[in-house]
């Protein structure tokens, strides 16, 4: 059986075969090869020239060295690869296979420097776009030697942004708009600030550095879909033996896409994703779709994952499809977390109704023990400012949110067994827990102080609860709250009796 490539293309999809890029010109580098850029910003790319609203073709380079494999793979199969997309959509199954054939160039710009540089002063390119992880978007002094490719991601845009600079000697109308869709909070800001820093380390004039600020665009912007990459091998060999190729680059991705992009509507010009129907929207705050991503998507997964841990259930989708588990993920959304939020109750509501079919998409396995991981600042972020919507505003503390934070206290109740913290599930049953060393010391150390003394569980909620170092604050000042911690832990109690 073959691999993906352009006769295969051709075999396949008549209609795709049109959309090759060779002949169109470069308008945006992308720099990020991997998984999450092709199941969301290049998909949209293809769905945009499907219907005649793009006429531009991507480069596509790798961030590190150790990216090299990805992009020779890319290149082995004609720069295509195919992208499934799974889940839940409206409450139903979806199954649809696109082949995405956008990439003109795929090259490593650790080998070949002077092919990003030619790229980046070309005149038709206009965007760049990147992933490079939270770790790649930061800021570190790095030399620059003429002539070396440079290593940071900022670093490289600095130089060469420096080089379009000179090549078009400053006009304003040749500069760049930049994407970056790492997870990080103001990421155009971020890219924008270490590109000057080094800027200024690496003694550029100061007149470039005037062109950063006001020829170019550092967009921020929120991204969320999940891409969950190549299959387990027995569901892509029956794919490859149903489509009659093979495709190592095949990509699976769920339904759902949001990007929300801090810029003007016009924009869409350039980008016309909007346009093409997708769910791409151009703002001029991303707060209200940061925040309700984090207080219900991300904060429905910190409320439940103790409790499903503590209760043996392993997926977020299992834990879904509880009688009483699901159940009380979603009241607490809809009768807690929501109210709790400045924004219209209809929309939010509709948004929690898309996460929930998320969460049950037979297709993606999301391991509670993975959320788990550092759960206590998860917790501060995302569930306790809706608690403290509750105290700030008089009201009383409702019962599934206090019972989140009920269980997330149990569930650390740990000791260390050398190098690892481990906690006890209400069946017996042993779990590791990791965090911050800090966190899982004072955890620790207070539930053995509980257990030698003997306190009353009262007195323990009191005092978790009371600990600065671990909250910001003193939670146990917020009236009700103890009891309601005290009240849970009682009823799980009797739970681990019976």
């Amino acid at each position: 059986m073959n691999k993906l490539n352009r006769q295969q293309l051709q075999i396949v999809d008549a209609m795709a075969a049109g959309r090759i890029t060779d002949n169109a010109p470069v308008t945006v580098l992308q720099i990020g090869e991997g998984n999450f850029l092709r199941g969301f910003f290049d998909w949209m790319v293809q769905t945009s020239r499907q219907q005649g609203l793009f006429e531009g073709a991507v480069a596509v380079t790798q961030p590190r060295p150790s990216g090299k494999p990805k992009i020779d793979a890319l290149n082995a199969q004609d720069r295509l690869y195919t992208l499934m997309i799974r889940g839940i959509e409206q409450g139903k199954p979806v199954e649809r296979r696109e082949i995405v054939s956008v990439f003109a160039e795929a090259f490593d710009p650790y080998d070949d420097w002077q092919r990003m540089i030619r790229l980046a002063v070309s005149p038709e390119l206009k965007l760049v776009v990147s992933n490079t992880t939270e770790a790649g978007l930061v800021y570190r002094p790095e030399t620059l030697t003429e002539g070396e490719p440079i290593v940071s991601f900022p670093g490289k845009i600095a130089y060469l942004l420096y080089r379009r600079y000179l090549e078009y000697e400053g006009a304003a109308d040749r500069g760049l708009l930049f994407l970056p869709c790492e997870l990080l909070e103001r990421n155009g800001d971020a890219l924008k600030e270490s590109v000057l820093q080094y800027a200024a380390d690496w003694g550029l004039p100061e007149a470039f550095r005037e062109w950063v600020r006001t020829a170019n665009r550092f967009l921020n912007s929120l991204v969320d879909r999940i891409v969950a990459g190549y299959p387990d091998e027995e569901q892509a060999e029956a794919w490859f033996a149903e489509w009659g190729y093979r495709d190592e680059l095949l990509c699976v991705a769920e339904p759902y896409h949001l990007w929300a992009i801090e810029g003007e509507p016009e924009l869409d010009e350039l980008l016309p994703f909007a346009s093409a129907g997708l769910n791409v929207v151009w703002t001029d705050s991303l707060q209200p779709y940061r925040e309700r991503k984090v207080r219900i998507l991300n904060g429905a997964h910190t409320l439940m994952t103790p409790l499903g841990i503590l209760s043996g259930t392993e997926h977020v989708r299992e834990l879904m499809e509880h009688e009483k588990l699901g159940a009380f993920v979603r009241s607490t959304v809809r009768e807690e977390i929501i109210p709790s939020l400045p924004y219209p109750q209809e929309e939010m509501n509709a948004y929690a109704e898309v996460v929930f079919d998320r969460y049950m998409n037979p297709y993606v396995r999301h391991r509670l023990a993975d959320i788990a991981m550092n759960s206590v600042s998860k917790f501060k972020a995302r569930l306790l400012p809706s608690l403290e919507h509750y105290v700030q505003s008089g009201q009383s503390i409702p019962s599934g949110l206090a019972k989140g934070l009920a269980a997330l206290l149990r569930y650390y109740r740990v000791r260390r067994e050398g190098n690892e913290y481990r906690g006890a599930a209400f069946d017996g049953r042993a779990y590791t827990v990791r965090d911050d060393a800090a966190v899982l010391e004072v955890m620790a150390a207070e539930w053995e102080e509980a257990q030698r003394t003997g306190e009353a569980p009262r007195r323990t909620a009191e005092r978790l609860l009371a600990c600065e170092k671990l909250w910001g604050t003193n939670l146990a000042q917020w009236p009700g709250l103890t009891e309601k911690v005290e009240q849970a832990w009682a009823e799980w109690t009797k739970e681990e009796q019976a």
